[in-house]
């Protein structure tokens, strides 16, 4: 059975040049590009986005980064689309993400991890509903 996750690469994905990099790993797994934009996060966008952290000491910082600069915001799907594509992310610390995982070969800092996915099918809705409303089941 097909499932859907947001995907997004992080400001500082799109500034190094890893978006091709990135959506080419998404492609050779076989995952479906449902959506794919460029485009810069507006504040109110991303404290929904980040809503399950308000009361916490990073909430500010994280909302700072992502709307920082241009981020790629996309919907993948494909049969085991949630847990696919986080096992392709690698761990969000950089520093325990295995290598040949996109945050264990690209990223050196847990604040910027180079890419974003959903952690349930349940978040993935909500994600995407929020990025891509139109999308929204």
């Amino acid at each position: 059975m097909s499932e859907r996750t947001l995907m997004l690469i992080k400001p500082d994905g799109v500034a190094r040049g890893l978006v091709g990099e990135v959506i080419g790993r998404i492609e050779t797994k076989g995952f479906v590009l449902e959506a794919l934009e460029l485009r810069i996060l507006e504040r109110e966008v991303a404290e929904r986005h980040y809503g399950e952290h308000v009361d916490k000491p990073f909430f500010g910082e994280l909302v700072a980064f992502i709307t920082s600069g241009p981020l790629v915001a996309g919907v993948i799907s494909g049969r085991g689309a949630v847990a696919g594509w986080r096992s392709m992310m690698g761990a969000t610390d950089p520093a325990n993400s295995a290598p040949g995982t996109i945050r264990g070969d690209f990223a050196t800092l847990l604040s910027e991890n180079v890419v974003h996915g959903s952690d349930s099918p349940e978040s993935a809705e909500r994600e995407i509903g929020i990025f891509f409303p139109d999308l929204a089941r």
